[in-house]
C-alpha cells in the first residue's frame, strides 16, 4: 500500500517554533511546540528547528516531501532568505533556506507567515474551493494574504499581504512601520492594550474595571484582558471595542473594493477572542462598499487552528509536484 504523500510545516514566531507532520488533506498528524525566548541568537533556533525537524520525521518511519516554514518577516522570495524579522533580534539576511537543507538534506522552502497561514485556509480551511479571497488575521499585529484568480499575491518585491498597513485613519496614530493611521496601529492587540492604557490614565474612574483585571497595573493590559472585560459589559471596554470594529470594517471595506474577493476569512487572536466581530464587520461593509462587491461576499471565521504549519507543509508538497 502506497503511504500518503505528506511534509513538516514550521512555523517561526518571536515566542515559540511549532513544527508538524501534515498530510495532503491539511490535517495535522504529531506537532511539537517550543519556546524561543529573545536571549535566543540565530544558531540556537536553527538547531532547535533542525532537532524537531527530525524528531517529527523520525516518528513518521518515511520520508516527507519537504519542509515549509513561515517566519513573521520579509523573505526573499527565490533564495528564502530572512531579510528581516521584527521579532526574532539579530535577524537580517539570514540564509534559513540554504541552510536547513544543508543540515536536514530534505527539500525546504521558505516563506512569510501569514501568507503560510492564507495557504491553509485557502486550500484547507475556510477558503476551500474559493479563487478569488482575501485573509486578514488580526493578532498581535495585523497581517493578511490574498488570492486572486486561484493564485496567492505576491507583488513585485514579495510584500503583498502587509494588509495592517493600510491607512484607515489620515490623521491617526503612528504606527510601527512609521506611517500615521494603520489598520494594525487602531485595530491590532498592541494598538488595542495601548489605547486602553491611555484611556485609563485620561479617566482613572472609568478604567477601574479594567484595571482590576490587570491586578492594578497598567502595563498587564492585553486585547485579551480588554475582550473579557468588553464580556463583562464594561463601558469602556466596550467603547474601545466599538473603534476597533470600525476601523476593521473601514479596513475591509478597501479590500473589498480592491481585490472583490468571494470571501473574506478573519482570523488571528483577536477575532478569536471577540468573535461577535465578524458579524458585526460582515453588516459593516455591507453599508459601506459597492453593492455589486459585497452582494456575492461571505465573510467567515478562520477554520484551521494551525493554518501557518497546515500552509508551509502545503507549500512544500506543492514544489515537489512542479
Amino acid at each position: 500500500m502506497q503511504k500518503k504523500r505528506w511534509a513538516v510545516g514550521v512555523d517561526l514566531g518571536g515566542t515559540k517554533v511549532e513544527v508538524s507532520h501534515v498530510d495532503s488533506t491539511g490535517r495535522v498528524r504529531r506537532r511539537l511546540r517550543l519556546p524561543t525566548g529573545l536571549d535566543q541568537d540565530i544558531a540556537a533556533i536553527k538547531v532547535e528547528i533542525i532537532t524537531a525537524v527530525k524528531e517529527v520525521v523520525g516518528s513518521a518511519g518515511s520520508r516527507p516531501a519537504g519542509v515549509g516554514v513561515g517566519v513573521a518577516g520579509q523573505v526573499d522570495p527565490d533564495q528564502g532568505v530572512v531579510r528581516f524579522a521584527p521579532n526574532l533580534p539579530g535577524w537580517r539576511n539570514v540564509p534559513l533556506q540554504e541552510d536547513l537543507k544543508k543540515k536536514l538534506g530534505l527539500p525546504v522552502v521558505v516563506t512569510n507567515d501569514v501568507r503560510a497561514a492564507t495557504r491553509g485556509e485557502w486550500l484547507h480551511g475556510s477558503g476551500k474551493g474559493c479563487q478569488d479571497l482575501v485573509c486578514l488575521f488580526v493578532g498581535t499585529g495585523i497581517g493578511g494574504g490574498i488570492v486572486s484568480g486561484g493564485r496567492i499575491l505576491s507583488g513585485c518585491s514579495n510584500t503583498a499581504g502587509e494588509l495592517g498597513h493600510i491607512t484607515v485613519d489620515l490623521n491617526g496614530p503612528f504606527c510601527s512601520c512609521g506611517n500615521r493611521g494603520c489598520l494594525e496601529a487602531l485595530a491590532g492587540g498592541l494598538a488595542i492594550a495601548r489605547q486602553a492604557r491611555e484611556a485609563i490614565s485620561a479617566a482613572p474612574a472609568a478604567g477601574a474595571f479594567l484595571l482590576k483585571r490587570a491586578n492594578g497595573q497598567p502595563e498587564n493590559i492585553t486585547a485579551k484582558t480588554v475582550a473579557e472585560a468588553a464580556h463583562f459589559h464594561d463601558p469602556l471596554a466596550l467603547q474601545l471595542v466599538d473603534r476597533v470594529t470600525e476601523a476593521l470594517i473601514a479596513g475591509s471595506a478597501s479590500l473589498i473594493h480592491a481585490f472583490n474577493p468571494c470571501r473574506l476569512v478573519l482570523g488571528g487572536g483577536v477575532i478569536r477572542g471577540l468573535p461577535e466581530l465578524i458579524v458585526r464587520i460582515d453588516q459593516g461593509v455591507r453599508n459601506r462598499t459597492l453593492k455589486a462587491a459585497s452582494k456575492p461576499l461571505e465573510v467567515l471565521p478562520a477554520r484551521l487552528k494551525n493554518a501557518g504549519v497546515v500552509g508551509a507543509a502545503a507549500l512544500a508538497m506543492h514544489l515537489e509536484a512542479v
